[in-house]
């Protein structure tokens, strides 16, 4: 690591460290700095932490859920987006651009259609959106053409567009009382309820995936690349990109399946890290990470607090990130190369 590359990793760091403790802290029923750390201590060495014990239950059985969930979410969106603009070289690209979050979303909303448990509906999301991107990735690469990222997009919006019909269609013949709104409020991404069963399926694909591209970071390096020249060096880069592909939509799957659809976060953080680290991967993958989390934290605790309804959080996201986004591609345009 570069020492160049330092004060951008601690500046990522450091929003993550601020979102958590304003997640714990804030709230409708606040929790001081110092009783947060007496609890944690306490909890890591074992002695009596003299805090009360509705605060404790608030910090590890109402918070401390939804707090892992939005961290873990937030940094698998912003990993995911950079695997993908480093894989199809294009800045507009996010997590979704090859389907998984409509396919999600599809498999979601069947599953309340049908009046299955929550677990199933997450399941359902889950495997919507690795069937989506299976399909997705079939057609492309049944399609002979000399520019086959290209074919993969143009691919991934046309199915994209197909399971937003569906979507619609479901959401058309559903119960107007009773399912419309659960469909809705999914759709517009929600982490309220979280508990730490939610957790584990959300943990190990992330983890498992998020490994994978950190694995193979020298070589995503390479596939920013024209294909001709990524060949020329020794990548095979037909098999290279479907493990991308496979690992990235793996975390996106999972993420939507526990918190709904939330934009802009797979958008705007990969560039923010890009301008904080370089392009190098073996830093950006963990630059955005840090940062996805540190930015959805802040979020969730803004759709909690804001308002006397909670608040969902593709709205918070697309009402922040547009004109942050659209500072962040005047000022740091010239860090793609």
């Amino acid at each position: 690591m570069t020492r160049s590359a330092t004060p951008g990793l601690l500046i990522a760091f450091a929003v993550l460290i601020a979102g958590l403790l304003l997640a714990f802290m804030v709230g409708r029923y606040p929790v001081g700095l110092g009783d947060l750390w007496n609890v944690i201590a306490g909890k890591l060495t074992g002695r009596v932490t003299g805090v009360p014990a509705a605060v404790e239950n608030v910090i590890w059985q109402v918070r401390g859920p939804r707090v892992l969930a939005a961290a873990l979410v937030g940094a698998a969106l912003a990993v995911a987006g950079t695997a993908f603009q480093g894989l199809f070289r294009n800045p507009l690209v996010s997590p979704d651009i090859l389907g998984a979050s409509s396919g999600a979303a599809l498999g979601a909303v069947l599953g309340i259609f049908f009046a299955l448990g929550i677990f199933a509906i997450q399941a359902f999301a889950f495997v919507g959106g690795l069937v989506a991107v299976a399909a997705v990735y079939a057609i492309g690469s049944a399609v002979r053409s000399r520019d086959p990222i290209l074919v993969l997009v143009l691919t991934g919006v046309v199915i994209g567009a197909l399971l937003g019909a569906g979507v619609g269609m479901v959401k058309y013949l559903a119960d107007p009382y009773n399912q419309l709104p659960a469909m809705t409020f999914w759709l517009l991404g929600s982490l309220a309820g979280t508990s730490v069963a939610d957790l584990i399926p959300l943990f190990g694909p992330v983890a498992i995936g998020t490994a994978v591209l950190v694995a193979l970071r020298w070589r995503m390096n390479v596939m920013s690349l024209p294909d001709e020249e990524a060949r020329a060096l020794g990548v095979p880069t037909g098999p290279l990109r479907i493990a991308i592909v496979a690992a990235a939509t793996l975390v996106t799957s999972a993420s939507v399946a526990t918190a709904g659809i939330i934009g802009w976060v797979g958008l705007v953080m990969p560039h923010l890290a890009r301008s904080l680290v370089g392009p190098d991967f073996a830093r950006l993958i963990p630059a955005a990470a840090l940062l996805g989390g540190g930015f959805l934290l802040v979020i969730d605790t803004l759709a909690r607090t804001m308002a006397p309804i909670e608040v969902p959080l593709g709205i918070l996201t697309a009402l922040i990130g547009t004109p942050f986004f659209i500072w962040l591609l005047a000022s740091v345009s010239r860090t793609w190369s």
